[in-house]
């Protein structure tokens, strides 16, 4: 990863610019160009560093989301991750040491979409999903500081 890179990481987590136009700011407070902003952005996107860029809901404000996990064959994990990963509902997906080893966040417009999301994985899999709705709400900071300075 560049310098540039993560420190653009770095503000994106937290302090992403909501304006017409956001690149150009990060490019001014960072002292490079715009199109060097895009640049990097892409190239993150392309070697999947970064999955997106967008916003992150408090659960329950906008939409239907749940954490799901999949007891999955440890040969077969690689595949079944690249399955559920390519649902664009999909917001990131992980191992767990645990016979439940993989974990995943499904976040669509209502609960129908994210139920049709659900039994899609299902069936693409051929491996039930384990529904885990959210009972009680936590914050937990994600961010992750990733430039030397």
């Amino acid at each position: 990863m560049t310098p540039l890179q993560s420190d653009l990481l770095d503000i994106a987590q937290r302090d992403f610019p909501l304006s017409p136009r956001p690149y150009a700011e990060l490019a001014l407070r960072l002292g490079v160009r715009e199109d060097e902003v895009i640049d990097a952005f892409a190239t993150m996107r392309d070697e999947r560093l970064l999955s997106r860029i967008g916003a992150v809901y408090r659960p329950g404000a906008a939409g239907a989301s749940t954490l799901a996990a999949i007891a999955v064959p440890p040969e077969d994990l690689d595949a079944v991750a690249a399955i559920v990963t390519a649902f664009p509902e999909v917001n990131h997906n992980y191992e767990r040491e645990n016979a439940v080893n993989l974990w995943f966040v499904v976040t669509a417009p209502d609960e129908a979409a994210r139920d049709s999301v659900l039994n899609a994985i299902e069936s693409d899999t051929g491996l039930p999903v384990l529904r885990l709705p959210m009972i009680e709400d936590y914050h937990l900071d994600l961010g992750f500081l990733l430039s030397r300075s």
